[in-house]
């Protein structure tokens, strides 16, 4: 035993193994711990820089995006009563539904009295062409009336001459005591009164001649009435008819129909309630044709364009769902360009801000008639630029 002890004595201390004794150094685990972090960080700079190059480059993305629509307001187009409103908020409507019905006793009235003055109108043109036949007759008995009217002066005129010549004879007999005071005063009554015939007769003519004058007036007025256009072409039966046609319009105007497909928003009418011209009494959102405005960073349009692909997210149907589209244009301007007061930085306490500029996206028809979107929502826009 005692031998055992003396060997175990003198058998000299194994050495430790380097690793362990540099687990237990401190400071080897610090440049151990370094080393692995190092190495992390230029793998994920690697890796990030490769998905850099790779996509990121070639996208660029904003969640400051918001949906829109060109929603269409509905107003009446005359003053009246409302009698009856056929929606509410949030309705989904068709094209040509009847939203809201007018008082229409006004319009009805006027269409009908518009209706009796074409009637009137047309039977008055009528007559014009029947007219026309008549007032040719008439200028035919007017020209028979002038030359029997110059008979007449003719005849007067040989009386007047057998009157004078027995006048002359019987006032030269009378000196000579041939003929009797009686007789001679009979020559001349009788001469006197062929002179009153034929004044008489070229008064006759004279207004025979008027009477010409006038109907060949008349028929030429009249000729113009009717001249070059037919019974339904003449002015007074357009004019009344276009007259017919604006009360129609009117009774027309009080049914108020929707322009457009989507849905009834902002209603502000009721039954009962006067309407002015031009008032805005409801809005209808076309939610099946919406689009998007992306407001993106100035650094972010180098090479956006007109055309690339768009691909979209938003909050209200999650990540899952995926809308496709494509940049349909580029704002004109900033929004702080058109802000109601813009900026001003021609003075010294100038600090730059980056701008964002609107980008009109528009959505596929497909992805939005399977899932619609409500103006308003937010979007998240990525923007293919690589194409």
């Amino acid at each position: 035993m005692a031998d055992s002890a003396a060997a175990r004595l003198q058998t000299p201390p194994v050495a430790e193994a380097p690793s362990t004794a540099a687990t237990r150094d401190p400071k080897a685990r610090r440049a151990q711990l370094f080393g692995l972090l190092g190495g992390a960080v230029v793998l994920a700079a690697l890796g990030a820089g490769g998905y850099w190059l790779l996509i990121g480059s070639r996208h660029e993305v904003t969640d400051n995006a918001y949906v829109g629509a060109d929603s269409a307001t509905l107003t009446p187009q005359i003053a009246a009563q409302v009698v009856k409103v056929n929606v509410i908020d949030t309705q989904p409507v068709k094209q040509g539904d009847v939203l809201v019905q007018l008082d229409d006793t006004d319009q009805k009235i006027t269409l009908a009295q518009a209706q009796a003055q074409l009637g009137q109108a047309e039977r008055k043109v009528q007559g014009y062409f029947a007219n026309e036949g008549a007032l040719s007759g008439q200028i035919a008995a007017r020209d028979a009336e002038v030359v029997s009217a110059d008979s007449r002066i003719v005849a007067a005129q040989s009386d007047l001459d057998r009157a004078r010549t027995e006048y002359g004879r019987r006032e030269k007999l009378a000196s000579s005591g041939a003929v009797s005071g009686d007789e001679l005063t009979q020559a001349e009554n009788a001469f006197k009164t062929a002179e009153a015939a034929l004044a008489q007769a070229r008064a006759a003519k004279a207004q025979a001649v008027a009477n010409r004058i006038a109907a060949g007036g008349a028929r030429d007025i009249n000729t113009a009435l009717i001249s070059g256009v037919s019974a339904d072409q003449n002015p007074e039966v357009a004019a009344a008819r276009a007259r017919v046609a604006a009360a129609q319009l009117d009774l027309d105007r009080t049914v108020l129909r929707a322009p457009i497909d989507g849905v009834i928003a902002k209603k502000n009418v009721a039954v009962g309630q006067r309407v002015a011209v031009g008032a805005n009494l409801l809005t209808v959102v076309p939610i099946t044709q919406s689009y998007v405005d992306a407001n993106f960073k100035e650094v972010q349009l180098r090479k956006m364009k007109v055309g690339q692909p768009v691909t979209l997210t938003s909050d209200y149907y999650g990540s899952g769902v995926k809308f496709h589209g494509k940049v349909v244009g580029l704002g004109g301007g900033t929004g702080a360009a058109f802000s109601l007061i813009p900026a001003q930085n021609a003075t010294g306490n100038w600090i730059k801000v980056v701008q964002r500029l609107p980008v009109r996206i528009a959505i596929a028809p497909e992805d939005m008639k399977e899932h619609p979107l409500r103006v308003g929502l937010s979007m998240t826009a990525d923007v293919d630029v690589s194409q």
